[in-house]
């Protein structure tokens, strides 16, 4: 998902002080073994843990599918709701409250049977009646970050059978359905964020807003009980979380690569692979018009990038091993498309670091080199204006180096830091380094498609957009994959470096996690853009040794 329309709030509280009072609250560093243990539940020591993150992952409107728990910029499991479908660690599908679905002829209806034994926390039933009602309440709000836009109706002709009807055909909606809980028609409401009521393998017992988040089994669910029983999650300043982990007062705690060569007795360091993917997009049209995003009007294009050739070079003129080693100290892996990894990408995205074929690049078509070392032609410099979230060290240092590289083939790049705010009204303008990456195909759609959501870069070719509206029309998701690659590179043409270069990939940087001893943490899927509640995915099958 992108950073945009981001609420960017500061850490709650006064330091590290009520950081530590709020793990005092919930009874933190209490789970196996570990000394100075403060129990605030009945719940056994060996089946609780207590993470720490970022002050960024406390929901603003609370832990409601219908605005943006578990959907939007940081997407994950729901752990309070069930969902219809989950994906394993392999991004297959399986049932969760559905038992079997499948989708018409014509592509446009989907049918989910519902399980019969599934209850709320509150004990009443769940049926194909709340499946319909969260999936037209998502789609009928204004603040919902989950995107069924391509939902005609969801109906319920019964209480085991869900009917979703589509606009047009898009068999993506899988991925967003396997992350968007289902929620109880009888108990929703305004105040539905701060007290809510679900089916899922927990509950929130506890929510103190800026500091905590407490979540324990739910006796009514009707899966496997969680092995982990309790869950809390602090919301610190990274700082803090690296202070809190130190005093011992909690299992886990995020981290970044500027701080990863720290040391903590009784702690390791653990990087999960993700598609947090960061990038830049060039924008492929001259300057002189406009772009709206949604009530906003920005100026569109850039008379530099909208070469291809000066895209190209920029493509094959970035060291990206260069950026995972020296701004994210090995932790991350090179990036060349969006969902590296994924099955839906394409090899032929791969672009190794060849600085004089760069140069070649921009000499043959007519860019001369200055005596300022700036490629030049007809009297335009080969300078560009970067722009990056000053909030952001991590990609601070990505703009600095990606800059510094820039120049050894003759590309002047100016980075310039500042606030989302500062930043949106370059967005289809000037080259801006991105946070994106969902365990979903969509992103390459709305980042490629001439009408895409996301598509920053102004990009449009009949061709490219074929394949992607085949890609999601496919018979099924396995279906899909080769269009999805073909629209990234088809032989002659596609949004590759070799092709129109919309954009220029860099790094899929590792969520880093201090990890206590003893504790075991499930097999990750590859974690989506948002470091935070995706590595809580299958908290319940964590232990304690």
């Amino acid at each position: 998902m992108s950073d945009a329309n981001v609420t960017r709030r500061a850490f709650v509280g006064g330091g590290m002080a009520a950081a530590l009072a709020a793990c005092g609250l919930a009874g933190c560093g209490n789970g196996g073994g570990r000394a100075g243990a403060v129990t605030a539940s009945d719940v056994d020591a060996t089946h609780q843990v207590t993470i720490a993150m970022s002050t960024e992952n406390e929901p603003d409107a609370g832990f409601d599918p219908c605005v943006d728990w578990g959907c939007g910029e940081h997407v994950h499991e729901p752990l309070i709701q069930s969902t219809l479908i989950v994906t394993d660690e392999d991004m297959n599908f399986a049932g969760d409250l559905a038992t079997d679905w499948s989708c018409s002829p014509d592509k446009l209806t989907w049918t989910f049977k519902i399980r019969d034994d599934a209850t709320f926390s509150d004990g009443q039933a769940l049926t194909a009646a709340d499946v319909a009602f969260t999936i037209n309440t998502i789609r009928g709000s204004k603040n919902a970050q989950a995107d069924l836009s391509m939902v005609a109706d969801a109906t319920a002709p019964d209480d085991t059978t869900a009917l979703i009807t589509l606009s047009k055909p898009c068999n993506t909606l899988l991925y967003t359905l396997a992350n968007m809980g289902i929620v109880p028609e009888h108990a929703y409401g305004s105040d539905y964020g701060a007290n809510p009521i679900g089916s899922g393998r927990y509950k929130l017992v506890q929510w103190d807003r800026g500091q905590q988040a407490i979540l324990e089994a739910n006796p009514s669910y009707y899966g496997e009980k969680p092995n982990i029983e309790r869950v809390v999650v602090v919301f610190m300043a990274e700082d803090a979380a690296l202070a809190a982990a130190r005093a011992g007062q909690v299992d886990m705690a995020y981290t970044s690569a500027t701080l990863a060569d720290q040391a903590i007795e009784g702690y390791s360091l653990e990087a999960y692979d993700t598609v947090d993917s960061r990038g830049i997009q060039l924008p492929v049209i001259p300057a002189g018009s406009e772009r709206a995003d949604g009530d906003a009007t920005y100026p569109a294009g850039n008379d530099v990038t909208c070469n291809v050739e000066v895209r190209r070079a920029i493509n094959l003129g970035v060291d990206r091993q260069a950026i995972v080693d020296d701004v994210l100290g090995g932790y991350g892996k090179v990036a060349y498309s969006i969902g590296d990894g994924m099955p839906w990408a394409s090899d032929d995205m791969r672009c190794d670091y060849d600085p004089k074929a760069a140069k070649a690049q921009l000499e043959g078509a007519g860019w001369a080199l200055g005596e300022d070392g700036v490629y030049a032609r007809e009297g335009l410099r080969c300078s560009l204006d970067l722009y990056y979230p000053a909030s952001d060290s991590v990609r601070q240092s990505m703009a600095n180096a990606f800059a510094n590289q820039m120049a050894q083939i003759g590309i002047e790049v100016n980075a310039h830091g500042g606030g989302w705010d500062d930043l949106y009204p370059h967005e289809f303008s000037d080259p801006i380094t991105w946070g994106w990456g969902s365990n979903s195909p969509s992103d390459v759609y709305e980042l490629s498609h001439s009408s895409g959501t996301m598509n920053y870069s102004c990009y449009s070719d009949a061709t490219v957009d074929a394949y992607l509206d085949e890609a999601l029309a496919a018979d099924d998701v396995e279906a899909s994959y080769p269009l999805w690659q073909q629209s990234e590179w088809d032989g002659v043409g596609g949004i590759a470096p070799a092709g129109d270069a919309t954009w220029v990939w860099l790094a899929n940087v590792s969520h880093l996690y201090w990890k206590r001893d003893g504790l075991t943490v499930a097999r990750q899927k590859l974690q989506p853009h948002g470091h935070g509640w995706s590595v809580l995915n299958n908290v319940d099958r964590w232990s304690w040794q």
